[in-house]
Parts: structure tokens; C-alpha cells; sequence
């Protein structure tokens, strides 16, 4: 296997992942802006969240997408959660104006507070890319545990560069990983599938040379087909960064 499809592993120590998001909440909408919002269009796209659902979004961030989500369920309840207080500060003040539910607190995914079966849909964007491999079983068996046997789950991971010219953040990883937020590309399908998820859609981004995947997933079903191939793929123009 070549430099640019290999695998790196964890580097930023879980117990920082708070405070370094807390010092992040300032700028980090200019990143996502720069890096991560096509593919978080697409994630929405995907999502198709339909008014008065039980929506859940894991780790919320500043509250971009959620703000988002919300304003598509008015009539339903949107549960937000994160490590860091003020990233969730943020996202409050972003979803404060808009009409419906939306809940935001404090909360691990190793342990959701909430009730099995809570969610009609469940979304995680940036979040698995910066766990330990060894934590992935445990959080996705969480995330099947809350959503409901007709659900969808949406995940947006920071992939592992398929191109050699997008493999600079891999680099800039090795260098520093939080220059980063702690995130690198991962493989996160094998897993979703062992943890009884059927991938419907899997969906390769590319802004500004960073690679991103999206995962649209419904709760495995043994009388459907397999999991699609590593397929479609939608890259960006070189250089675009719309944000």
C-alpha cells in the first residue's frame, strides 16, 4: 500500500480533545468554511431530515449543521451534543433565533444519554477522525443502540487520501496533529458495517485538497444487496473553497 492510502493512527491524547476545542471554537467556522462545508451540504442532502422527526447530531461543533437541521424539523426534537462547552456556546447562539426544539448539552458517545431507539436520524460529522481506532466498536454499537430500526445515520469523516496531491494534510498530521484538531483520514465503512449498518450511499469529497467521506447508512437488513462499492466520488474543482 502506498504513502497516500496509509493508515495513521490517533495521535492528539483524548483527555486534551476538550480544552483544544474550547481554544478552537474561535476559528474554527473559517476552517470548516475553507475544508469541510461541501461535504457537509452533502451530508444534509443525505440526511433528507423530514419535519417532526427525532433528530440527534454528535458532536455538534458551532452548530453549523445543526442550525441547519433544525430549522428543517421545526415540529420535531433536535438533540445537539459535544465535549466542548464552548463550541456548544457557539451553536447556541447560532440556533437561539430559529423556531422548533433544539437541545444542546454536554455528553460522551461512548455513553449516550439517551433511550434506545430515541432517533429517527443520526448524524456525526469530524468526530470519528479523531478517536482511536479502538474506540470505533464501542461509540457505533452506541449509535445503533439509539436510532431506530427504520433510521438513517449520516457520517462525515476525514478520509484517507486516495491522490497524492491531497496527502499534504497527512503531512501537516505527522508534523503537528493539532494543526489539524487531532483529525486524520480514516476507513470508517468496515466498521459501520460490522456494527450492523448498511452503507446506501458513500459519497468522496474533496475541498481545497482535503478529503472528506460521507456515509449515509440504514440499520443492516440480511435479505438486501451488499454495501456499494467506494463509489460516486465528487471532487471540486482544484482550488475551489466556497464555503
Amino acid at each position: 500500500m502506498n504513502d497516500s492510502r496509509a493508515h495513521q493512527s490517533a495521535r492528539v491524547d483524548q483527555r486534551d480533545i476538550r480544552a483544544l476545542y474550547d481554544r478552537l471554537s474561535r476559528v474554527y467556522d473559517l476552517w470548516a468554511g475553507l475544508t469541510e462545508s461541501r461535504a457537509q451540504r452533502r451530508a444534509l442532502q443525505r440526511a433528507a431530515p423530514n419535519d417532526g422527526e427525532d433528530v440527534l447530531e454528535i458532536a455538534v461543533g458551532t452548530g453549523q449543521q445543526f442550525a441547519q437541521l433544525v430549522s428543517a424539523n421545526p415540529h420535531g426534537t433536535n438533540q445537539g451534543i459535544d465535549l466542548s462547552p464552548k463550541m456548544l456556546a457557539r451553536a447556541r447562539t447560532r440556533t437561539a433565533p430559529l423556531a422548533g426544539t433544539a437541545t444542546l448539552g454536554i455528553a460522551d458517545a461512548h455513553a449516550l444519554p439517551f433511550p434506545d431507539q430515541a432517533f429517527d436520524l443520526v448524524t456525526a460529522s469530524y468526530f470519528f477522525d479523531l478517536l482511536p481506532e479502538s474506540d470505533f466498536p464501542g461509540i457505533i454499537d452506541e449509535i445503533r443502540r439509539v436510532v431506530r430500526d427504520d433510521g438513517r445515520v449520516i457520517v462525515v469523516s476525514m478520509a484517507i487520501a486516495e491522490r497524492r496531491r491531497h496527502n499534504v494534510y497527512s503531512w501537516i498530521y505527522r508534523l503537528s496533529p493539532r494543526l489539524l484538531g487531532g483529525c486524520r483520514g480514516v476507513r470508517l465503512a468496515p466498521h459501520l458495517s460490522a456494527g450492523g449498518f448498511r452503507i446506501v450511499h458513500r459519497d468522496s469529497i474533496t475541498q481545497l485538497g482535503f478529503p472528506s467521506e460521507v456515509l449515509t447508512t440504514v440499520v443492516s437488513d440480511p435479505t438486501t444487496s451488499p454495501n456499494p462499492p467506494d463509489t460516486p466520488t465528487d471532487d471540486e474543482t482544484a482550488g475551489d473553497a466556497r464555503a
